[in-house]
């Protein structure tokens, strides 16, 4: 189902550099460094959850361990009622960063995730049914470097959702992408999530995204991160923080914990 609980969780990395690289406030050697602090979350099924934070606070470590890649140095992450201990097919990580595979089409990399399907008949629909779903029709045998930056990133979520996964985890999905494919990325993944109803967590460091796209807004403070804010948002879409005075105020509070005093 998708459900969350977050259990006094801590993460810990232990300095293995020998030399280094350079001499001011640097970590020495086997020293532990702290970057999660006693984070206590709870997210229910279905929920889109949107986590900002200072730059390398965490975040992207938070994601790991919740996906099951990396493993708390104490607490718990439950799922369902039972611990994450790792990666679940139930869980579908989306990177910052393309994770295409080249050598393969937009359909040869979709298929990857029902690669099992024996029913052939079965296994095409599906695909297709996805292919359709990101409007990616007529794309089906280009390869990725003849896509978009906005295409591949359609593509990734297709892969993604083929697998029908409780949990969709996205660091970063819209890096490096122009402003007009970031704004119908960012419309495609609020109606996709509508209809789905998929339990999304979703790193960004635009907090119009997270506060237009959002069920509930999670900020992480500094290294060692702790949460500084867990707020639902009870706004009906399409939204828009500009003709909205509580996401507006909320949205000037936000610009304010991350350390910036002026919301542009």
């Amino acid at each position: 189902m998708g459900h969350i609980v977050i259990n006094n969780l801590n993460k810990e990395f232990v300095e293995r550099r020998q030399i280094q690289r350079n001499k001011s406030g640097a970590a020495h050697f086997d020293q532990t460094i702290p970057v999660l602090d006693d984070i206590n979350l709870e997210f229910q099924p279905g929920e889109m959850v949107c986590v900002l934070g200072p730059s390398g606070c965490g975040k992207s470590t938070l994601m790991r361990i919740i996906a099951g890649f990396d493993r708390p140095s104490s607490g718990q992450v439950l799922q369902d009622g039972k611990e994450l201990t790792s990666p679940s097919p139930d869980n579908i990580f989306v990177y910052q960063h393309n994770g295409l595979l080249p050598w393969m089409t937009v359909w040869q990399n979709i298929e990857l995730g029902v690669r099992h399907t024996e029913d052939l008949t079965q296994k095409e629909e599906t695909i297709q049914e996805y292919i359709d779903m990101v409007e990616l029709e007529g794309f089906e045998n280009h390869y990725p470097h003849q896509l978009s930056g906005g295409m591949q990133r359609r593509a990734e979520l297709a892969r993604a959702l083929v697998v029908n996964p409780e949990m969709l985890i996205m660091d970063e999905p819209f890096s490096g992408l122009d402003f007009l494919t970031h704004m119908k990325m960012r419309e495609e993944v609020v109606n996709m999530h509508l209809f789905l109803g998929k339990t999304i967590l979703m790193v960004t460091h635009n907090i119009d995204d997270a506060l237009i796209m959002g069920d509930r807004v999670v900020i992480l403070g500094d290294r060692p991160a702790r949460v500084k804010l867990d707020r639902k948002l009870d706004f009906p879409h399409p939204r828009d923080p500009k003709t909205a005075p509580e996401l507006q105020e909320l949205r000037e509070e936000i610009f304010f914990m991350l350390g910036v005093s002026y919301a542009v």
